[in-house]
């Protein structure tokens, strides 16, 4: 089946000479990006200069049955481990990294397990390597070239942002079919004719399709990067899109997160007591609340008027 989702998170620890830097790349022996990391069929450095098989395999893609639970939360440990790293933090203990991702520890070691990271006991988890343990894991050891179609406000915005060059992703390119729009610079790009869709897949080789369009179009935006060879779309228009098997899509919609937000609450104000006490401290006996420090004013009774 395909995968059509909402987002929602053995031995001592092997050391290593893995560095992150403050811009969020991953770097190896000193070397940022893809450079510095061992590639396919490379062998990992190791405690003592020895390579673990379970490193081994990872690296040749190997690594299975790492939940997808988990895998949504390997980013929040990433983004957490990139903190850390940023502030000089250079070993973590699981109770902290946990609070730091929102999450127990308990379920933050059992996540780390399945990628053969123990951490060492009264010490914790080395930070860099961490990082590249989970950056390995993402596939974040490479560059990854995407394409957003729609280039209205969204579309804008997220080419505009910075984060995504820092954790792997290039925007190679970005369509629209709006003659007005096309042609246009937003951040480095030029927008293209969605017309281009399939030859600027093609040339730039890209293996991730972001669709910012309203939900009349994004079928057929879909499709045709289906088509085009894009097996990761990430969509933001408010439509299930239908996908064949072996195609993956991670579907974002704020409208569906603010209803779930606006539930909550609801629930939370119902359940709200109403501590209104009458005769209650800062209040007359009326229910009224009164004002800190304010003289007291008789009350005017039907008496009391028709004397004045």
């Amino acid at each position: 089946m395909h995968r059509n989702a909402m987002p929602s998170q053995a031995s001592d620890q092997a050391e290593t000479h893995g560095r992150a830097n403050t811009s969020g790349q991953v770097r190896f022996n000193g070397q940022p990006g893809t450079g510095g990391l061992p590639g396919p069929g490379s062998q990992l450095p190791a405690a003592g200069g020895r390579a673990r098989a379970d490193d081994q395999a990872e690296v040749n893609g190997q690594a299975d049955g790492i939940p997808e639970a988990t895998v949504a939360r390997l980013p929040v440990y990433l983004r957490a481990l990139y903190g850390l790293a940023e502030r000089g933090i250079s070993t973590v203990a699981s109770e902290e990294l946990a609070a730091a991702a929102g999450v127990n520890s308990a379920k933050l070691r059992k996540d780390l397990s399945h990628l053969g990271s123990y951490g060492i006991r009264g010490v914790g988890y080395d930070v860099d390597y961490l990082v590249y343990q989970v950056s390995r894991t993402l596939g974040l050891t490479q560059d990854w070239p995407v394409v957003i179609v729609g280039a209205g406000n969204l579309g804008r915005a997220l080419a505009n942002y910075g984060g995504f060059v820092s954790r792997g992703f290039t925007i190679s390119a970005m369509l629209d079919c709006d003659t007005a729009i096309v042609g246009s610079r937003i951040a480095t790009l030029t927008v293209r004719h969605v017309d281009e869709l399939e030859a600027l897949v093609a040339r730039h080789k890209v293996a991730i399709g972001v669709i910012a369009t309203p939900a009349g179009s994004a079928q057929a935006v879909c499709d045709r990067l289906v088509s085009a060879g894009v097996t990761s779309i990430l969509n933001f228009a408010p439509l299930v899109l239908n996908v064949p098997e072996g195609v993956d899509v991670r579907k974002v919609d704020l409208s569906i997160e603010l209803q779930i937000l606006a539930f909550h609450a609801q629930r939370r104000s119902a359940a709200r007591p109403e501590s209104r006490p009458a005769g209650g401290p800062g209040r007359s006996r009326g229910g009224n609340p009164r004002t800190a420090g304010a003289r007291s004013t008789p009350q005017v009774t039907p008496e009391l008027a028709a004397k004045g």
